[in-house]
């Protein structure tokens, strides 16, 4: 059953508003709660270790599959789980953590999740964590996502981790194929003391492959933020990375991007950029009649959204 704590999780990690519709795997407390399979899209629960197999088949056309993963009670949890995009699918999935802890220990979920995009097709993939709570244990996340992109297969991956989690370290690794397209959107929103680190490498393995990763966060109050992102070029492709802080109060933010170029065919590019709020910014809103509390909220909002 869910109660308004649960029910207030997901729709905060996977915009549910109730049970959805379609193929759906709905974790609570280290256990299966509700699982939903479809005609084309079938879950089943791993045998030789905690986790679930997801299998699309192959030219499954404008189908979902949700897998949220919601604690409530004080836990460490650890879940492997595998997805097989059949060839010519495009899919999407939404996934992600929420962590209600209100009490003096910390509570932590692990996600090791595998895809395999085959052929031709095209998955969406959102993973959301968020945490709530007023114990002062810590709320835990620490995702590792490794992705293999077939021939013209192409992965949009949406990380978006903005409210309540106190310490993360998010692991992304995405190998391309010929022509295999990747499209990463990250943003990440850290205060008090919370911790942040991402690593993201991705594998250019063949030609025509095309690679995009923008990363924007926000680190506020004494929070402390890193982000390694990797981009190497094995052949004839094409791949930009984009990594932009807003930093505030006596926050730590470090970016360190790096390319590298192994074949002569190899095109790749990376920017960085930390600073604080423009005060232009600041003013021209206020001049509308905000706050400056206000207006800062908006600025922030707008950059993260």
């Amino acid at each position: 059953m869910l109660d308004s704590i649960d029910k207030n999780l997901l729709k905060e990690i996977a915009d549910l508003h109730e049970i959805p519709q379609g193929a759906y795997n709905i974790r609570k407390n280290g256990e299966k709660l509700s699982r939903n399979t479809t005609a084309n899209i079938d879950i089943v629960t791993k045998e030789d270790k905690p986790g679930i197999d997801i299998i699309i088949k192959p030219c499954t056309k404008n189908e979902s599959v949700h897998i949220p993963v919601i604690l409530s009670e004080n836990l460490e949890d650890l879940v492997y789980n595998t997805f097989e995009i059949g060839e010519g699918s495009d899919v999407t999935i939404v996934a992600g953590c929420g962590i209600h802890n209100s009490t003096n220990k910390d509570s932590g979920h692990d996600g090791i999740h595998e895809f395999f995009v085959r052929k031709g097709a095209k998955m969406k993939y959102v993973e959301k964590h968020f945490g709530d709570g007023d114990g002062t244990g810590k709320r835990i996340l620490n995702p590792t996502t490794i992705i293999d992109v077939e021939e013209n297969g192409t992965a949009e991956i949406e990380l978006v981790q903005i409210k309540g989690v106190d310490s993360t370290k998010r692991d992304t690794i995405v190998r391309l194929q010929k022509n295999a397209r990747l499209i990463v959107s990250e943003r990440l929103l850290t205060y008090l003391e919370q911790s942040a680190e991402s690593i993201i490498t991705v594998e250019l393995l063949g030609d025509g492959s095309t690679a995009q990763v923008v990363s924007r966060s926000v680190a506020q109050n004494d929070s402390k933020q890193v982000f390694h992102l990797n981009m190497r070029g094995h052949c004839e492709c094409r791949g930009h990375i984009q990594c932009d802080s807003i930093i505030m109060h006596n926050a730590q933010v470090s970016a360190i991007p790096e390319i590298s170029a192994l074949d002569e065919g190899a095109q790749l590019v990376h920017e960085a950029a930390i600073g604080r709020i423009a005060s232009e910014q600041l003013t021209k809103l206020m001049c509308l009649g905000l706050t400056e509390q206000e207006a800062e909220e908006t600025i922030l909002q707008g950059f993260l959204k």
